[in-house]
């Protein structure tokens, strides 16, 4: 089965940053242009890039659009956009830039019924995908500040035959931790659902790659191994889709 690397940008103040374990206080900042980045993706055989609008998703505004246009006009890659879609204005307002599928989080937890609707509507089949962030299996929202009491496999069983895009599948206690991803996890979300998974947080080497399209993952978000030297992402690509 052919699985797509998704090499992740994160953006804050326009920069390409990292957070360790979703904590805004320990940034570490990469690079100054985005687009830059993701003509290195390109470049190493990527075909899909994960941006997260981080400033959105703590605040609900779109603050880095000009960096996602930068990128879109520079690479001929799709994008999967995420951070602050919680509403029908601002998914329209992120398709609208062109990418390929918007990730909507804690907006789909607020507001259940709302989120099927927006699933459900004319002309977006597979291009909302439903972001799962967890610690210990429990989900995390608004940008990872506030905790709740639903497991991450309640969610995913419950959208099973819906037209999603993907499950973007977040272990945080591992994001940005080069820990290694939680595949015993992850992979309970692939069991719970036919709604392609793809597993976020902790990848540290080709191995991790390996280990999620054994569990059966559509795809693997890549980022602070790839920022720190320690993953090859042509390598991770040609493992992925061979």
């Amino acid at each position: 089965m052919q699985m797509e690397i998704l090499p992740a940008i994160d953006l804050r103040d326009g920069k390409v940053v990292r957070l360790a374990r979703g904590d805004y206080d320990r940034q570490t900042t990469y690079a100054d242009d985005p687009a830059a980045v993701a003509g290195q993706f390109a470049a190493a055989g990527a075909r899909w890039i994960h941006m997260v609008d981080l400033d959105a998703a703590k605040s609900g505004r779109p603050t880095n659009t000009q960096s996602v246009r930068d990128v879109l006009r520079t690479v001929d890659l799709r994008v999967e956009l995420g951070g602050g879609a919680r509403n029908d204005a601002a998914v329209e307002a992120m398709l609208d830039l062109g990418v390929s599928r918007v990730v909507v989080g804690s907006a789909a937890l607020a507001d259940w019924e709302w989120f099927e609707r927006l699933v459900h509507r004319d002309g977006l089949a597979g291009r909302i995908a439903l972001g799962l962030d967890a610690r210990e299996g429990l989900l995390a929202v608004h940008g990872w500040t506030q905790q709740s009491t639903v497991r991450a496999e309640e969610l995913a069983g419950r959208v099973r035959s819906w037209p999603l895009g993907a499950i973007v599948y977040t272990d945080i206690a591992r994001d940005g931790m080069l820990s290694g991803v939680n595949v015993e996890a992850t992979g309970r979300i692939v069991q719970a659902t036919d709604v392609p998974v793809i597993a976020s947080g902790g990848v540290a080497s080709l191995a991790d790659v390996a280990a999620c399209k054994q569990a059966g993952c559509a795809g693997v978000i890549v980022g602070k191994a790839w920022y720190e030297g320690r993953i090859d992402l042509a390598e991770a690509c040609r493992m992925a889709a061979g």
